[in-house]
């Protein structure tokens, strides 16, 4: 094959050269069924196409690539669909993203406001996501090691009870009951969110989780009073379950139901959003890629995602990954226009989440 030839072609995952006439009008079935979720003839390609073709030949290219899995005809006299094997050589090589839309961008903008807390914010772009794509917008929330404390204080409850009142990250407030090992007064609790505040503020959560818990391994023997009170009292504040402060949420669910055909499916797809392991799993998947991520049907190994995609992005705050964004919709969606979407929306949170932390 001469050099000419060899950047005419492109390999599927089949490890099957493709030359560029076959994928012209691959693309042309893909985005046509995209657009219109219906199986599509040869001659609908044949009229679409650039170039002089007879339905006959499309016919033949179209029986090359069902060899290859990346078509399949859902009935006999049917025109074709793109595979999930079809849908991923369609994004990996031949789409063509479409500009985002200047007032889209001046909506993600003036939305997701630099004044706003990190609750806010990751709430808002969730939302943005399912208004903007007409599809589910999911987003975690801000990663502990991103979780600053800026202030505690100590409540005194019932016997051997106590409310811990956490501020993080500026603006946002946790409060947390916890157990203690004896009765403090409010002298000694005031003491300790003294010390924690002077030592402690500006420190991730999880930074401080650490240094309590390597400081309860001495010998507490040699601990002065106000130590030990401090690792009764906010080694729990800030231990309990790590996992529970990474989070995720979802808005426009509902944009998908009209997609089923039984309560059955229903079900199975409202269960799977309200699966925080298996969701907050998923996303933090995607944070380990470079740009946009996508997860075609299958790919995702969540079943029951498995006749979804997820097009997913991180985003960052202060120069370090701090969660996950993306948009769950039906394989056949416009992934040309829900990329930009995703992948601005997500530059955009990072940059308004970094003020929160300046």
């Amino acid at each position: 094959m001469s050099t000419s030839e060899k950047k005419d072609t492109t390999q599927s995952k089949t490890g099957r050269s493709i030359d560029k006439r076959t994928q012209s009008l691959f693309k042309i079935l893909v985005e046509d069924y995209l657009k219109h979720g219906t199986p599509i003839g040869s001659k609908h390609v044949a009229d679409r196409a650039f170039f002089r073709i007879s339905s006959a030949t499309v016919r033949n290219i179209m029986a090359s690539l069902e060899d290859q899995g990346l078509v399949v005809s859902p009935h006999t006299s049917a025109g074709k669909v793109p595979t999930e094997q079809g849908l991923r050589f369609f994004v990996d090589s031949l789409i063509s993203m479409e500009p985002l839309d200047r007032r889209v961008v001046a909506d993600l903008s003036e939305s997701l406001r630099e004044d706003l807390s990190p609750k806010e914010l990751v709430e808002k772009a969730s939302k943005l996501l399912a208004d903007l794509t007409c599809f589910v917008g999911v987003v975690t929330t801000p990663r502990p090691e991103q979780i600053e404390l800026r202030q505690i204080q100590f409540l005194p409850l019932t016997q051997h009870k106590v409310l811990a009142i956490i501020v993080v990250n500026e603006r946002e407030v946790q409060n947390r009951v916890i157990e203690t090992e004896k009765n403090y007064s409010n002298i000694e609790l005031n003491e300790v969110a003294n010390y924690l505040n002077q030592e402690f503020s500006g420190h991730s959560l999880m930074a401080i989780r650490q240094q309590l818990l390597d400081s309860m391994r001495q010998d507490q023997q040699e601990m002065n009073r106000l130590m030990q009170i401090a690792l009764d009292v906010a080694a729990k504040s800030f231990a309990q379950e790590s996992e529970l402060d990474h989070d995720f949420v979802f808005h426009g669910e509902r944009n998908l139901l009209g997609l089923l055909s039984s309560s059955e499916e229903v079900q199975v797809l409202l269960d799977a959003f309200r699966s925080k392991s298996s969701m907050v799993d998923l996303l933090d998947r995607c944070m380990a890629s470079e740009g946009v991520k996508l997860f075609i049907g299958s790919e995702s190994g969540y079943e029951p995602l498995g006749e979804y995609s997820l097009i997913s992005a991180k985003y960052e705050v202060e120069g370090s990954i701090a969660g996950a964004m993306g948009v769950i919709g039906p394989t056949r969606m416009p992934y040309q226009k829900v990329i930009p979407i995703v992948d601005t929306a997500a530059r955009l949170l990072g940059k308004a989440l970094d003020h929160t932390h300046s």
